[in-house]
């Protein structure tokens, strides 16, 4: 009965202590409650390596160069720390193209990687001669082949060399706006009748609005057009956000390359971050990407001010950097979902999202028999419905492990020092 009451004054001790919204950053030591839950951490349990999180400028204007230093430089806690930038090959328009490359030269120039989508061929490669809807024309393969490998041509020598390129954005979704249909008997085809001179660039496909699986498996069951494949990607509206075994089995890369929500409030903002750890912890997916960058309901609003959504993406963007590994770890509360990453030189990120409406004090420990060593220290950032990217207090790792108190409909970073 004693230990408990010391459990629970503990627990009360520390929530005071991680509830405050200075910055504090005097590190806790708290003893170890062996009631309290706990998450297992396991670093040497490693999964996919993770490439970024970024968002899309698709049909926008030029970036002002103090937009792309919130969104992609990571010096301050004014900047997002976003990796990747997602760009439109617009059909034969030039002045679109040079828009476009200038965002990307100056997202390079934070470190972000950048992938191009085309929207639709040129009309006059299409069986409708329209830029909206119809399919590209057998006849014409070869030419719109030409036409992707140009387009990544442009953008290398022109400084802003492509991280990835894909065939076509949402191959299987009926669009008033420029839009291609392809079967995905036609997109192996495709890939499997052409050369793709790119270079260090790869070839992503298939874009699918449901990320279908049964649409790429088409083009990973073709050994050809898989070994000509360097990405699968897809996006997750009305569904589709799995784990891709016959993409992982076959050695590819799996982004989710867009998704939007239009709401703002707490709600729907916590979702993102929910939907995140469902991309990297459950579908194992290798990016996030979200739709437009610059807008009330991304990452940034029109006048350049970072949103909600921002700073809840920014928990994960800012701390998990491109190249670190998820590993496992297991959470004892089924509405606090843990994700764990490792970097270079003994870095560990730990986000967790507490879902529910109460505190869930939560002991994390670091699995002795998995690895020889493990950080002491690690700094914690909270997202709230009242906090953005808040300093909390520092704690320090006591008996392999540590305990903490998740506040209510939040999310935690723990970065190791």
């Amino acid at each position: 009965m004693i230990r408990l009451i010391f459990g629970v004054v503990v627990s009360i001790l520390l929530s005071l202590a991680c509830s405050k919204t200075n910055n504090n950053t005097n590190p806790i030591i708290v003893p170890v409650d062996t009631f309290i839950p706990v998450a297992s951490i396991y670093l040497d349990a490693n999964e996919q390596t993770v490439n970024g999180f970024g968002g899309a400028t698709a049909f926008q204007p030029n970036l002002a160069d103090a937009d792309v230093a919130t969104l992609f430089g990571n010096q301050n806690d004014s900047q997002l720390g976003l990796s990747i930038l997602r760009i439109r090959i617009a059909p034969s328009d030039s002045t679109k193209w040079k828009t476009e490359l200038s965002n990307a030269l100056r997202a390079k120039t934070f470190g972000a990687i950048v992938m191009a989508s085309p929207w639709t061929p040129p009309a006059y490669m299409k069986t409708n001669n329209n830029l909206i809807g119809g399919r590209l024309n057998p006849k014409y393969y070869s030419s719109y082949a030409t036409y992707l490998n140009g387009f990544t041509d442009y953008m290398k020598r022109n400084g802003a060399e492509l991280y990835a390129v894909s065939i076509q954005n949402e191959p299987d979704w009926n669009a008033t706006y420029e839009s291609c249909f392809w079967s995905a008997n036609e997109m192996t085809n495709f890939i499997n009748g052409n050369t793709f001179n790119l270079g260090n660039t790869k070839l992503l496909a298939a874009e699918s609005y449901y990320f279908k699986q049964s649409y790429t498996d088409s083009i990973l069951n073709d050994s050809l057009a898989a070994s000509k494949l360097g990405i699968i990607g897809g996006h997750i509206y009305g569904g589709g956000l799995a784990y891709y075994f016959n993409a992982q089995y076959k050695g590819k890369d799996v982004w989710m390359t867009e998704h939007l929500d239009t709401a703002t409030n707490w709600n729907a903002v916590m979702g993102t971050a929910k939907e995140i750890y469902n991309c990297l912890a459950l579908a194992k997916y290798n990016a996030y990407i979200w739709w437009y960058l610059k807008r009330y309901y991304g990452p940034i609003d029109e006048s350049g001010n970072i949103t909600k959504r921002g700073y809840v993406m920014a928990q994960f963007s800012k701390y998990i950097r491109p190249g670190y590994k998820r590993v496992n770890v297991s959470s004892p509360y089924s509405k606090v979902l843990i994700s764990a990453y490792k970097g270079n030189a003994n870095k560990v990120v730990l986000v967790a999202i507490n879902t529910s409406d109460s505190a869930k004090t939560t002991r994390f420990v670091f699995n002795k028999n998995s690895i020889g060593s493990f950080p002491s220290r690690f700094s914690t950032r909270i997202t709230s419905a009242t906090q953005n990217l808040e300093v909390s207090n520092s704690v320090i790792v006591v008996d392999s492990g540590f305990n903490y108190v998740l506040p209510p409909s939040s999310i935690v970073t723990f970065s190791s020092n």
